[in-house]
């Protein structure tokens, strides 16, 4: 580390995302800079898109930094892979860690490398007691490596790949039980297994442990003339995922949420307007849990 990361590493804050944030992406960046809209509390990135880059893309981030608290979410460290972690790449993303003081790093529940490739896909883990144990074991190390917080985020799928010997909300509980770890719970993810695979995403919800919640993802998803829902983070959020992620808020209370959106981007004050509805949701189920938990007046 050089004598000017190192002062910048003294100087950062200790990440405090808070309300609603966008995924900082170059289609939306300058519009975000310019607008400085208030509604936006924080950022969240994919770290592999800016270790060992520069030009726009350390520029991007530099400014970023400056304005907003900056969350990082992973991509290719997909802790149900069977090839090992990759060091080099860890020891970066390590120190992108320390910059911003980061208090969480977060990675997917799938598995995405096998012999020194990529996917470029989030592929499904089996619903088995092995793969709670391949996970738990990568997640551990992943803490060890980073010395920050893992927080594991529940994917969408289409299949199941061979015999399950639990469900989707069971798996997730033991993996989250084995490795002690957090949980990134993604709403939209919820919502889709639960029309794909015929799940109340209600129930789902209050199964997970509400205290190892760090933060939420909400996103919009393509409907197929065959009825199947497909992750896209290119459409509008559906009124079922608004409902619930109100759901979502009521069992794990105030938390930062994120509205991803990865392609066929409006215009940026459409996008604005959803992130106005989530943050409006936000605060209504804070408001409403203040005014229960006050104490009975009586006469």
């Amino acid at each position: 580390m050089t004598r000017s990361d190192d002062e910048r590493t003294k100087r950062a804050p200790t990440q405090r995302a808070h309300g609603v944030g966008l995924g900082l992406r170059h289609e939306l960046s300058r519009d975000l800079f310019e607008a400085r809209p208030a509604e936006v509390g924080w950022v969240e990135i994919h770290p592999e898109n800016f270790i060992g880059r520069g030009g726009s893309f350390a520029s991007m981030l530099d400014e970023a930094r400056a304005r907003y608290d900056v969350v990082t979410h992973g991509l290719t460290q997909c802790v149900g892979s069977p090839d090992p972690l990759d060091a080099t790449y860890l020891r970066s993303l390590r120190e992108l860690l320390r910059r911003q003081n980061a208090r969480w790093h977060s990675e997917h529940l799938a598995w995405g490398n096998l012999g020194g490739r990529f996917s470029h896909d989030l592929l499904p883990l089996p619903f088995t007691r092995a793969a709670v144990r391949r996970a738990a074991e990568t997640i551990r190390e992943l803490r060890e490596r980073l010395e920050v917080d893992i927080a594991i985020e529940n994917a969408s799928y289409y299949g199941h790949p061979g015999e399950a010997e639990m469900n989707e909300i069971e798996f997730l509980g033991e993996v989250l039980e084995a490795a002690d770890c957090k949980v990134l719970l993604d709403v939209n993810n919820v919502w889709v297994n639960s029309k794909n695979h015929g799940f109340d995403p209600r129930a789902y919800v209050s199964r997970v442990p509400a205290e190892r919640v760090v933060q939420l993802h909400v996103a919009g998803h393509f409907v197929r003339t065959d009825g199947l829902i497909i992750d896209t983070h290119a459409e509008p959020v559906c009124e079922g995922v608004y409902t619930l992620l109100e759901h979502t808020l009521a069992h794990v209370g105030e938390v930062p949420i994120l509205l991803e959106r990865d392609g066929n981007y409006p215009a940026f004050s459409t996008l604005l307007d959803e992130v106005r509805r989530l943050d409006a949701i936000r605060t209504r189920v804070r408001d409403e849990a203040r005014i229960s938990a006050l104490p009975e007046i009586r006469a």
